[in-house]
């Protein structure tokens, strides 16, 4: 069916970036989901899935062919491809030097947005100093300098700054509006629960600017004012936020990403002139690194509910929404099982599993590296013995690794409203910026 390409102005960009989410994790995902509501999987479809203009985005770094969140997120905020552990700085940036800094900084997408009078914010389920996030703010030759007590004593002195500073002593024309996620303890002192060296209570600070509000129970950013509030900073864990599988019978008052998405939407629309939202649905890595499918395929569907509930409020008219992933994982779906068998579960059909060459049964998902991989003389489990059900399940990996490996195939860039033509072919991780810049009608000069 033909579809009307939309070449106006975007007023306000949505980045949607599910960590880690390749193909074979929306496709896994997809059917997780159908099943999980008691339709067709394989027939179903994610939220972003039924954005009309597609792409496939190559997510190699500026020195690896796979690439690492912060090179990853680097290149579609500030469309330079850099190294990985590298933030907001260019190629030339040496990992882990901080005199490298000043010279190869690069501006994001969010500051150039704020230059221009627009409103910017960013929620996740990871910390909110972790790269992905920190990707619309900060600036750093280490994604792992979150807090002052994650720098060595040489970094600290030679003037850098942790993440969590640079969010909060950003100036007021580049510094984010929203910031929703977890890391509270980058943000407090080892007198109040958190990690920081120097004893100063950053969540206090932020307070400081005029309006400005933190928040660390859902309840409590329910409750803040769309229309009244100035700056609003909420941090929900100490740490990262739990999977989703365990978030609500968590006990600790943390929202989910939809509420944290559409909430930040509410925040950021009072500005007539716009705004840019990065939502980063980080979990979904997580899961995958631990050889977690349940936990992936959980994240997978609660982000893509995210997508669905933030479309539901906004005009496609003047709002660009972009979905990616800023690099895959080795997620495979091997064959050959029935239409509607369990993703969860053994290949097979007829309640027959397929048997590999060593006799034992395999699970329709594995991974290329990871925990599930055998070490040394080890033999492989027979899954068919397993309780596949179980929450902790990790299905098995070729290679074993204490936590899996990234993969370096291309991932799916989802797209609608003003300059979502642009998204088509294949093209570079760095061309997504090139898409919100110009959607925006920003001169590249600027």
């Amino acid at each position: 069916m033909a579809v009307t390409p939309n070449t106006g102005r975007a007023k306000n960009v949505i980045l949607f970036l599910g960590d880690g989410m390749g193909i074979s994790t929306a496709v896994a995902g997809r059917i997780w989901q159908g099943q999980q509501r008691g339709v067709d999987g394989e027939s179903n479809a994610l939220s972003f899935e039924k954005l009309p203009f597609t792409a496939l985005s190559k997510t190699y770094s500026h020195d690896t062919q796979v690439t690492d969140s912060a090179a990853g997120i680097t290149a579609i905020t500030t469309g330079v491809k850099t190294r990985n552990k590298v933030i907001g700085l260019t190629g030339e940036a040496k990992p882990e030097s901080c005199a490298s800094e000043a010279a190869t900084s690069v501006a994001t997408i969010a500051e150039i947005a704020k230059a221009h009078g627009l409103s910017a914010g960013a929620v996740t389920n990871t910390r909110i100093t972790h790269a992905t996030p920190a990707g619309t703010f900060a600036h750093t030759a280490y994604r792992d300098w979150e807090g002052d007590g994650d720098m060595p004593a040489e970094a600290l002195s030679g003037g850098c700054k942790d993440i969590a500073r640079q969010l909060v002593e950003a100036p007021a024309g580049v510094r984010l509006d929203v910031a929703l996620g977890g890391g509270r303890s980058r943000f407090l002192p080892e007198a109040k629960g958190g990690k920081r060296a120097d004893g100063r209570d950053l969540t206090a600070e932020w307070t400081k600017a005029k309006g400005a509000a933190y928040v660390s129970t859902a309840d409590q950013l329910k409750a803040i004012d769309p229309a009244k509030t100035g700056p609003v900073l909420g941090l929900f864990a100490g740490e990262h936020l739990p999977y989703e599988v365990e978030r609500a019978q968590s006990g600790q008052g943390v929202p989910s990403l939809s509420d944290m998405a559409t909430k930040a939407v509410d925040i950021l629309s009072k500005n007539p002139k716009g705004y840019f939202l990065l939502v980063e649905g980080g979990k979904i890595d997580m899961g995958s690194h631990l050889n977690n499918a349940r936990r992936t395929l959980t994240e997978t569907a609660a982000f893509s509910d995210a997508v669905q509930a933030v479309l539901d409020k906004v005009d496609l008219k003047d709002t660009l929404v972009i979905v990616t992933a800023d690099h895959s994982h080795g997620l495979v779906i091997s064959g050959y099982a029935a239409r509607n068998a369990p993703i969860l579960g053994l290949a097979g059909n007829e309640g027959e599993p397929v048997v590999a060459g060593d006799g034992k049964a395999y699970t329709v998902l594995s991974f290329a590296t990871g925990p599930g991989g055998t070490e040394g003389n080890e033999l492989r489990a027979d899954p068919a013995k397993e309780d596949l059900d179980e929450v902790d399940y990790h299905q098995q990996a070729v290679a074993h690794l204490p936590s899996a490996a990234h993969a370096g195939e291309d991932v799916g860039v989802y797209a609608d409203g003003p300059g979502a033509y642009l998204v088509r072919g294949v093209v570079e991780e760095s061309y997504i910026f090139q898409v919100m810049r110009h959607a925006f009608g920003f001169d590249a000069a600027k």
